[in-house]
């Protein structure tokens, strides 16, 4: 035999239509908050990847100038490069070391939109190349 509480009348007591509704706006703003935190972490994948592609870029400038074995002139130095299927605006500032065997280059690149927003930033060093017939 089944016990009522006292005021019950013997009747199930369930969920009004007020708790109900109370329940759905919570739950409503949960799931707002949830797609809000989805969609900003879709903009910081994007982002990523164009920071990631820009660092390959840097990379890659520094390299080639490595690979051609060239003792540039210090100075700034300004160009495009693909990567990615974007493209990039990058500069190069080359500078001389307190040894003068060696420069110091530092390179930058930005979105591709304009100068504003650098992606990348990029500091190695060059060193001058051997004079065949000298140690």
């Amino acid at each position: 035999m089944m016990k009522s509480y006292p005021g019950s009348c013997g009747r199930n007591r369930g969920f009004t239509l007020v708790e109900v509704l109370v329940a759905l706006a919570i739950i409503a703003f949960a799931l707002m908050a949830a797609l809000r935190a989805a969609g900003q972490g879709t903009i910081n994948v994007g982002e990523l990847r164009s920071r990631l592609l820009a660092g390959w870029v840097a990379e890659n400038l520094l390299t080639e100038q490595r690979a051609r074995g060239t003792w540039p002139p210090p100075g700034t130095y300004r160009g495009t490069a693909k990567q990615g299927n974007m493209d990039f605006t990058w500069q190069a500032d080359i500078t001389e070391t307190a040894n003068p065997s060696f420069r110091r280059v530092n390179i930058s690149v930005f979105a591709p939109a304009g100068e504003s927003h650098r992606l990348a930033h990029l500091t190695g060093y060059l060193a001058q190349p051997a004079i065949p017939g000298n140690p």
